[in-house]
């Protein structure tokens, strides 16, 4: 039975599924792979998929892999799981969006067969239809689904032309509806947006940022804790 049909029948039966994914145990057994020793551990693959975030851009085009957040992820995660083979693979494109991203994503993101998938476009689908983002985020998480892949869903880090701290500012439908999504699909949700909030208010998000909208390692280290809450042991 494909993922798809098994939660319409779950919703159909009464099962409540209006929750995102409990982090105790979505991943479970992606740490279980983590943890297992050689030569019975096989290598598990995270697969980073958005904008210029992910992609490790940060200013002048400068594109700094390392201090980005897959491979800030990927190092806190050998320091828990030393006898763990992981790959980490980026397939985010700078400047892209969902709408875009959705269309090579069979070819570009399934073909990885990722363990967990990591979803990350809010950024620049502020810049397009709020119900055609929506198709194409539904389109991959459904796609991803019926691979049994696990999903993680992140809400954007900052654009400095944005004030955060106004509830009414255009990333706001954004992040409702990808909170809405985790809830829709019980799958997973790494919120780092409250936390840029918070340095928002106290007038430091610059300290955290190396370009109008990248992060620097600092803002980057925000992102790469919400998702390790995922994978921690």
């Amino acid at each position: 039975m494909n993922t798809i049909l098994t939660l319409i029948l779950l919703n159909l039966s009464g099962v409540c599924l209006a929750q995102q994914a409990d982090s105790t145990t979505y991943l479970a057994d992606v740490r279980n792979e983590l943890n297992t020793v050689w030569p019975k551990n096989r290598t598990v693959n995270l697969v980073f998929h958005g904008h210029s975030v992910p992609a490790g851009f940060w200013h002048d085009h400068e594109v700094h892999t390392l201090e980005s957040y897959p491979n800030l992820v990927l190092a806190k995660l050998k320091k828990q799981y030393p006898y763990a083979v992981i790959n980490v693979i980026v397939t985010a494109i700078g400047g892209e969006n969902a709408i875009k991203g959705q269309t090579r994503f069979e070819s570009d993101v399934l073909v990885h067969k990722p363990d967990v998938l990591f979803i990350d476009y809010a950024l620049n689908d502020r810049f397009s239809d709020i119900t055609k983002v929506r198709e194409a985020w539904e389109k991959m998480i459904q796609a991803a689904l019926n691979k049994g892949v696990k999903i993680i869903l992140l809400t954007p880090s900052p654009d400095q032309r944005i004030d955060i701290t106004d509830s009414k500012n255009p990333l706001e439908p954004h992040i409702q509806q990808i909170r809405q999504l985790a809830q829709q699909y019980h799958i997973g949700l790494a919120d780092p947006y409250p936390k840029f909030q918070q340095v928002g208010k106290q007038g430091e998000l610059k300290k955290y940022m190396s370009h109008v909208n990248h992060p620097n390692q600092a803002g980057h280290e925000i992102i790469a804790d919400e998702i390790v809450k995922w994978l921690k042991k």
